[in-house]
């Protein structure tokens, strides 16, 4: 009955809107291959290096270089990410390629004289950027999997950048947005502002020839294209004008880390996600191991018993990510505590199926005795020998810092402010961090960022990531759930309405039509404060049947786009 009622209110919402209607229909299978990112030139980059005769990872690093030209808000090669892949001989891996904090870096450097957190220190400008990772990320998976040359893999991407690209909507809506903040570094004015100070539109051709040369460097020489030469000096040059401390010596150190997946098994799928540095892997393994399975003639979808169990989970999940967790080659992090089925019931102990538990009663777990801006992109690929690549990418906030390299032509993360600049202040998702997450030189900071692969038997069946902060978390675990649990196919599990709960601040944030005015009269009597807000992340999403087929969804809160073939 749940279930019904919330696919109606799904249909109504989505022609509510027109560009979703537009956007959500049937889905078309793919028997071989197929891409979904959030922008349509990377999704044609990606294509065409598969049909060049490229794999899914060779695939996954044209859209990535793609991503930096059309996408200057979040696509990037001044920031980093994280990579989970799945080979056709059931190999699977993860790549860490998170930005690292400069050895000069403190762990007051965001405090002013008397101690006080100063936001803008870790967001705007010089100090705001982590030692970038992309670039190495791209250049190490390509070694060790990928088929084709570099500079073959590079090659839309310059095309892009040096030829221009068409603006769509979304695009000049972006730049205009955010002009005012851009405007306040000369080398993020002179590319990104327009020289007679009008807006952009739709349709206006965005040239970068700096990123163009950029770009063309990697792509002759590899990481050294980067971390090395002009490219590094540039960098250096930049951030030392803007106050920073990062040294040419912290690029020349950085390395992308290859980790073991952390895997969780739900109503018959295996979870392969990204251990930390990144938080979604412990926060969705924890919510599996406690919501039990999910029947949908007895929890229906977005119903308030649903809601309520996913919300109180991922309150204590939370709980334990925002202290327990950090970069695992600095923090002692009891992993194997607090994925265990006796710390997990008693965390689990005081739930109530008919009342919420206030936040301000929920701390961290006590582990002793039972021994990511909202601007971030993600994309999928599968290939037709059946490689699966998920990848999720980030300058953190919009833009990132704002600051762009002079002479290079890219912009560069905002990354420090992930994170804890000072224990219990909240960062700019409000996100509370601890000791763990506390500023170190080289040190990686916590991340949101969850790409992830499902398998049942052996068998690739779900690829997913999310773009949105905190809500990345959330969001993917919804999306795989609508397929698992309630039988929706991609294109209906992406466009489902969605909710979020992260412990601090204590409310459930929910997107129209996820909660119906009777669900939420039943939440607020169980004790949930409720605040409505327009979209809950960007989810894109591929499924793949038990025949073969491959199934893309590109999230119809943005832009994306889904090929295949």
């Amino acid at each position: 009955m749940h279930y019904r009622f919330a696919l109606i209110a799904l249909f109504f919402w989505i022609i509510s809107v027109p560009e979703l209607s537009a956007q959500v229909a049937s889905p078309i299978p793919y028997q071989d291959a197929v891409i979904s990112s959030a922008d349509h030139y990377a999704t044609e980059a990606g294509l065409e290096i598969l049909q060049k005769g490229g794999n899914a990872v060779d695939a996954a690093i044209a859209i990535q270089f793609a991503l930096a030209v059309t996408m200057p808000s979040a696509g990037n090669i001044g920031g980093g990410g994280f990579m989970v892949l799945r080979l056709s001989n059931g190999e699977i891996k993860t790549l860490d390629f998170r930005e690292k904090a400069p050895a000069n870096a403190t762990r007051n450097m965001f405090l002013d004289d008397d101690g006080n957190y100063v936001p803008d220190k870790s967001r705007i400008g010089g100090l705001a950027s982590g030692v970038p990772g992309t670039v190495d990320g791209m250049i190490s998976a390509l070694e060790r999997y990928g088929t084709l040359p570099l500079e073959v893999i590079m090659e839309p991407a310059i095309a892009l950048a040096n030829g221009g690209f068409r603006l769509r909507h979304s695009h000049a809506e972006s730049l205009n947005r955010y002009a005012k903040q851009l405007a306040e570094f000369e080398s993020s004015r002179e590319i990104f502002l327009r020289p007679d100070g009008t807006n952009w539109r739709e349709g206006h051709l965005l040239i970068q020839h700096e990123l163009g040369e950029t770009l063309e460097r990697i792509a002759r020489v590899g990481r050294d294209g980067f971390y090395s030469g002009i490219t590094a000096r540039l960098i250096v040059q930049e951030l030392q004008r803007q106050g920073g401390v990062m040294t040419l010596r912290d690029l020349r150190n950085y390395s992308s880390e290859w980790r073991n997946p952390l895997r969780a098994h739900y109503m018959g799928y295996d979870f392969h996600m990204m251990p930390p540095p990144s938080s979604g892997g412990v926060v969705m393994k924890q919510v599996l191991s406690k919501i039990g399975e999910l029947n949908p003639d007895e929890t229906g979808i977005n119903s308030s018993g649903y809601i309520h169990l996913l919300s109180e989970a991922f309150r204590r999940a939370f709980a334990d990510r925002n202290y327990y967790l950090g970069d695992p080659d600095f923090t002692d992090i009891p992993l194997e505590t607090l994925m265990s089925e006796t710390y997990l019931d008693h965390r689990f102990s005081d739930f109530s199926p008919d009342r919420a538990t206030p936040s301000n009663d929920i701390e961290h777990g006590s582990v002793q005795p039972y021994e990511e801006g909202p601007e971030t992109t993600h994309f999928s690929v599968v290939d037709r020998d059946g490689n699966t690549v998920a990848v999720t990418t980030t300058l953190n906030g919009s833009y990132g810092s704002y600051v762009t390299v002079s002479g290079a032509g890219f912009l560069l993360n905002n990354e420090m402010d992930d994170f804890s600049a000072k224990p219990g202040e909240p960062n700019m998702f409000g996100l509370i961090g601890a000791e763990a997450n506390a500023v170190e030189p080289n040190k990686r900071m916590l991340s949101s960022m969850s790409p992830t692969i499902v398998t049942q038997n052996g068998e690739v069946r779900m690829v997913a990531g999310a773009a949105g902060g905190p809500r990345i978390i959330t969001s993917t675990l919804q999306n795989i759930l609508n397929v698992i649990a309630f039988d929706m196919n991609a294109t209906e599990a992406i466009s489902t309405p969605r909710f979020h709960h992260q412990w601090l601040p204590d409310r459930i944030d929910h997107e129209s039509l996820a909660i119906t005015s009777d669900t939420a009269k039943l939440l607020r009597n169980k004790g949930h404060e409720l605040r409505l807000t327009r979209d809950i992340a960007r989810v894109h999403l591929i499924v793949i049947d038990e025949d073969g087929w491959r199934t893309g969804a590109a999230d119809p809160r943005g832009d994306g786009s889904v090929k295949g073939y």
